[in-house]
């Protein structure tokens, strides 16, 4: 950095020193300005005079109030100003004192706002220009007087115009920022919903398939000594289920990988094409299940085809935990105009913990799941006894901020 720049640099962190420094070469500008006076002759000629004491006092009070135009802009701008009229007045030939009342001018401009600007500015120039035309010696038609008003409203227009230019700076700046801030934001939303969507998809696979084990388990412990054949089937059972929910965690888990890690599974993720294997499952486990499938599952998005098959997948998981032994399940599955409906209803009996005594996370999962596409989801009792769960899903779903899926 060189000598220069770090002066600039030193001047901007010490404002008072900066104001300081200005003031001085005002204060010498003017003591400058007042030994030249012009004088007719064969055109406009130049001439040496010396300032009496009176414009010397003026010239050095109005250097002063100058180094706190920061602080107090107004009160500055009234000093210089005063002080310019008793030069107006008094003054022959006058010294510019009027200078330091044109950079106080300038200063409020900068600070202040625009209708404050025009009414100092108009007053500024108004006092000045008409105490130098009728109280100065010089005739009112003076090129001098004129320049009095002309370099007032020089000062008031500069201040303002970079007044301006601050304001739009700073509006760039601050959209700039909310901008940074919204997609930060944005991408801890996404962030927060994507890690919600992978615990669903967690919740549901350990839940469903985990149920089976348990079920299919406790059948193979329960005829282990009197009928083998049928325990090792229940043991064989337990087996596909269990490599089920590894392939499946596998792939969910997939998602959060890094990309130097190695390559994630490409199983697709299951859908309503899945639905009679997810059935044959439950009656495996001892749960009769029969499906109506009306749609073709082809023709759903991905989100709805996952949503749907979850919802039946933990809906059936649900029924077999909680509905008793005895209990039978149908699932339904069709399509109504722009919706998907999808209902699981059971003839169950209840017990503790059934889903309507929120014993669980399943329900709320469903829910979670069903209203991020847009849908409805209806849960409760039937009469007569047994459970129904009801979704109605978009085929075409939106997010709750109204973008597409």
């Amino acid at each position: 950095m060189s000598t220069l720049e770090r002066a600039r640099c030193g001047l901007k962190a010490h404002p008072l020193a900066l104001d300081a420094a200005l003031a001085a070469g005002v204060l010498v500008c003017m003591v400058a300005g007042s030994f030249v006076v012009p004088r007719d002759g064969h055109g406009v000629t130049w001439g040496v005079h010396t300032p009496d004491a009176l414009s010397l006092l003026l010239m050095l009070l109005g250097a002063v109030a100058l180094v706190f135009r920061r602080r107090r802009p107004r009160a500055v701008l009234a000093v210089t100003g005063t002080l310019s009229v008793v030069e107006c007045v008094t003054g022959d030939p006058r010294a510019p004192v009027a200078m330091s009342a044109v950079v106080a001018l300038y200063t409020v401009a900068a600070t202040t706002d625009r209708p404050t600007t025009w009414r100092l500015g108009l007053l500024t120039m108004t006092v000045l220009t008409a105490a130098a035309m009728l109280a100065g010696p010089l005739p009112w038609y003076a090129q001098e007087n004129l320049g009095v008003l002309a370099w007032t409203g020089i000062g008031a227009t500069a201040g303002d115009a970079v007044r301006s230019r601050r304001a739009v700076v700073q509006a760039i700046r601050d959209r700039a920022e909310r901008a940074e801030r919204t997609r930060e934001e944005e991408a801890r939303r996404r962030v927060a919903e994507e890690r919600l969507r992978i615990a669903r998809d967690l919740h549901d696979v350990v839940a469903h398939h985990i149920a089976l084990v348990n079920v299919q388990a406790g059948v193979a412990a329960h005829v282990m000594d009197k009928r083998p054949d049928q325990a090792k089937e229940a043991l064989a059972h337990v087996r596909e289920a269990g490599r089920s929910a590894l392939n499946e965690l596998r792939a969910t888990v997939g998602l959060l990988r890094q990309s130097d890690d190695p390559e994630a599974p490409t199983e697709p993720a299951p859908g309503l094409s899945r639905l009679a294997e997810l059935a044959a499952t439950f009656r495996n486990a001892g749960l009769p299940v029969e499906v109506a499938c009306a749609d073709r599952p082809g023709d759903l998005p991905a989100a709805v085809d996952l949503a749907a098959y979850r919802i039946v997948q933990e809906a059936l998981t649900n029924v077999r935990k909680h509905a008793g032994p005895a209990a039978r399940a149908e699932v339904s599955v069709v399509r109504v105009g722009p919706h998907l409906e999808v209902t699981v209803l059971d003839d169950g009996e209840g017990g503790p913990g059934a889903p309507e005594d929120g014993g669980g996370h399943g329900l709320l999962g469903m829910r979670e799941r069903v209203t991020a596409l847009g849908g409805t989801l209806t849960t409760g009792p039937r009469y007569g006894g047994g459970f129904r769960v009801h979704a109605i899903l978009p085929v075409h779903p939106t997010t709750a901020q109204g973008e597409p899926v």
